[in-house]
């Protein structure tokens, strides 16, 4: 085993979040700054490709976790394929490039929840730091952060055509869908600079490297925590076959994602205590919420075959929040693809157009268990999809709505036969039997490290382990619930304001050894 090596800080997953951490807590010349990554810092040419059904493509690569769930009962016992980022920039660089923060209800439902001051007023000036959205209201928009954000090639008539179809079937039309006010229809936003992708580590990471105080190690794989007592003070991983150790003088932060960070907190004797004695593991802190309140966005979309050729080339696209009755917070997500879509992501027909829709405010939980203490064993993942009726319900509506907007005149000259569900499915009850068939993931999940102060929260609203000095949290897996977005957007503004949380108590620790030492020198020289 080699010497250990020392570090201020110790960032654990080069994924959005620990990108952000990365670079920001580097920008002190004097902090010291490790990131340890399990996957590469490059990937196939793909990766770097501007449209984002290329996507598609990257599962099961190199760059890719390749995890799926356990069969869902509430998908027909279904096991869903879970794609997850294993390289610098993590799910960034996979994912299907849109920057959307969602409806400002979703943050708010934080707080609600115990997550105190998550709201989004809170959120707002972290979610600006993370971007530079030029030409839009600099009060709800950043002008000047790392990711540059697109709108992307113009519109295509299909597209057009659906964003007028979204308005004929009564949805305002919104100048900024990722403004405060972004309820109706909008242009989606994306992720994408000169007709390639723009990873958090594109954006973040790689600008900071040539820093003389951060270090990058990728093909890191972490296998626990260190721990003296209930104080972490840094990591054991593996490169290259060989184990390694390194500590923090001031704290280590996980960053590991939804998946990853619940499994190394509990590989490291901490969470659910009963769990872990079951697979030999020593229990240092009984955190029983680890790994609990696993969700996903459960996801469904009605197919047209086309009158007419569909432009393949990416384009802008419309998307739609709206909500599934008028008594709810926005909780539904519709969009639009230039593709007739096959059930579960199995495959797409050119020949067609597809329109998506998302619960974006499910109230079914599931969870993540290890299933060995062997780190290299992927963990149980159970997101328990549609466990709820009420998730049921409102995905029913969401296909109604879907349809309204597919039936509209706006979109007659393009439609031709619905292809899913079809025209037999009509009443409720067969409505219900689609859903159940269909439901497949959206590939956004979060919420099990949740912030709180009681009950089965993991982390304060500081980010802190309860229970665990010198440990932090900061990924999707601090969401009490989910953003009515696809997750990315939403991780970068959570790990700048974890950068800022950690900065700042730094900063207070410092002043107030200087104030310390200061009155203990005045009171010698009396």
């Amino acid at each position: 085993m080699a010497d250990k090596e020392s570090y201020d800080y110790v960032v654990i997953g080069g994924g959005t979040a620990g990108s952000v951490l990365a670079a920001r807590l580097s920008e002190d010349p004097n902090t010291r700054v490790v990131l340890l990554e399990a996957g590469a810092s490059e990937g196939p040419e793909g990766m770097y490709n501007g449209d984002s059904v290329s996507a598609i493509g990257l599962w099961n690569s190199s760059v890719d976790w390749a995890y799926s769930t356990t069969p869902q009962a509430g998908t027909e016992g279904f096991v869903h394929k879970w794609p997850r980022g294993k390289v610098l920039g993590g799910s960034s660089s996979i994912n299907g490039m849109m920057h959307d923060r969602g409806h400002r209800s979703g943050y708010d439902a934080w707080e609600k929840q115990g997550a105190t001051r998550w709201n989004y007023t809170m959120m707002l000036p972290f979610l600006k730091r993370s971007e530079s959205a030029q030409g839009r209201d600099p009060r709800e928009r950043g002008t000047d952060g790392p990711m540059l954000i697109t709108s992307g090639p113009p519109p295509g008539p299909l597209s057009r055509a659906s964003y007028d179809a979204a308005v004929e079937a009564g949805y305002p039309a919104c100048e900024d869908g990722n403004g405060t006010e972004n309820e109706g229809v909008s242009w989606s936003e994306r992720n994408v600079v000169a007709g390639r992708r723009q990873s958090a580590a594109d954006a973040y990471l790689r600008p900071a490297l040539s820093r003389p105080n951060l270090t990058v190690i990728t093909g890191a794989h972490v296998r626990r925590l260190l721990l003296a007592g209930t104080r972490c003070h840094g990591a054991e991983y593996v490169v290259g076959g060989e184990v390694r150790t390194v500590c923090a003088d001031r704290e280590v932060i996980l960053s590991a994602g939804a998946i990853g960070s619940p499994q190394i907190l509990m590989l490291s004797g901490i969470g659910p205590a009963r769990h872990l004695r079951d697979l030999g593991i020593d229990v240092v802190v009984d955190l029983p919420g680890v790994g609990w309140n696993l969700h996903d966005h459960p996801l469904s979309w009605v197919t047209y075959a086309a009158k007419q050729p569909v432009d393949a080339d990416p384009s802008t696209q419309a998307r739609v929040i709206a909500r599934s009755a008028e008594n709810v917070d926005p909780d539904l997500l519709i969009s639009f693809v230039p593709a007739a879509m096959e059930l579960h992501w199995s495959g797409a027909r050119p020949d067609g157009y597809s329109i998506f829709f998302s619960l974006v405010s499910p109230v079914s939980r599931g969870s993540l268990r290890l299933q060995s203490a062997d780190p290299t064993v992927p963990p149980v993942l159970n997101p328990a999809y549609l466990a709820d009726d009420w998730d049921l319900d409102r995905m029913v509506a969401g296909m109604r709505l879907a349809r309204a907007i597919g039936e509209s005149d706006a979109l007659a000259p393009w439609r031709a036969a619905e292809l899913l569900p079809g025209d037999h499915v009509r009443d409720d009850d067969a409505a219900r039997d689609y859903i159940r068939r269909s439901t497949t993931t959206y590939f956004h999940p979060v919420g099990t490290c949740r912030i709180g102060t009681a009950g089965l929260a993991v982390v304060d609203p500081l980010l802190r382990v309860h229970g665990v000095d010198g440990l932090r949290v900061a990924d999707a897996s601090v969401m009490p619930s989910i953003v009515s977005a696809p997750t990315n957007a939403a991780v970068l503004g959570i790990a700048e304001r974890a950068a800022r949380l950690v900065v700042d108590e730094a900063t207070a620790e410092s002043v107030a050894d200087f104030m310390y030492w200061k009155q203990r020198t005045t009171a010698r020289h009396r």
